[in-house]
């Protein structure tokens, strides 16, 4: 199997939630690529630092982009649209309003969009990780846009 790349972000309030759900998964996704938002990233990194010992966590492969609301959402919707995430788990907060509130929308489009495995809630990530797919070199089916190419001007 191919190590996937697993794009991680969280809302503030949902921060705590994602790293105790890292917690959890931690041996399941450290095969795997992260990449992150800045401080979701950071206290993500921080917690796979802890389950590490020394010598495995020269093994943790982990980008962190900027914060969200500073161009993160725009970095990470780039990596999608290049096919370079396999997996999306976005704990985002639907009782607050956020100042970025367009960039996230149009992150969840775009990973709807591409067709990528996307959880915005815990229960959905556990499923993810949890699914025979997750251990297989799943290809999903790629999003047909020639029509949208192709249009007449």
């Amino acid at each position: 199997m191919n190590p996937k790349t697993i794009a991680l972000v969280a809302h503030d309030n949902r921060k705590a939630e994602l790293i105790d759900w890292v917690g959890w998964n931690w041996e399941q996704l450290l095969p795997h690529k992260l990449v992150c938002t800045g401080t979701t990233g950071r206290l993500v990194e921080a917690m796979l630092r802890e389950k590490l010992s020394d010598s495995i966590e020269s093994s943790l492969d982990i980008t962190l982009l900027k914060s969200g609301p500073l161009g993160g959402d725009q970095q990470l919707g780039a990596k999608i649209a290049e096919g370079e995430v396999d997996l999306f788990i976005f704990l985002w907060d639907p009782m607050t309003a956020q100042p970025h509130d367009v960039d996230v929308k149009a992150l969840l489009r775009i990973s709807t969009m591409y067709n990528v495995p996307t959880a915005c809630n815990r229960s959905t990530a556990d499923y993810l990780i949890s699914s025979p797919l997750f251990n297989s070199d799943y290809l999903p089916a790629n999003s047909d846009f020639a029509e949208y190419k192709n249009r007449k001007l």
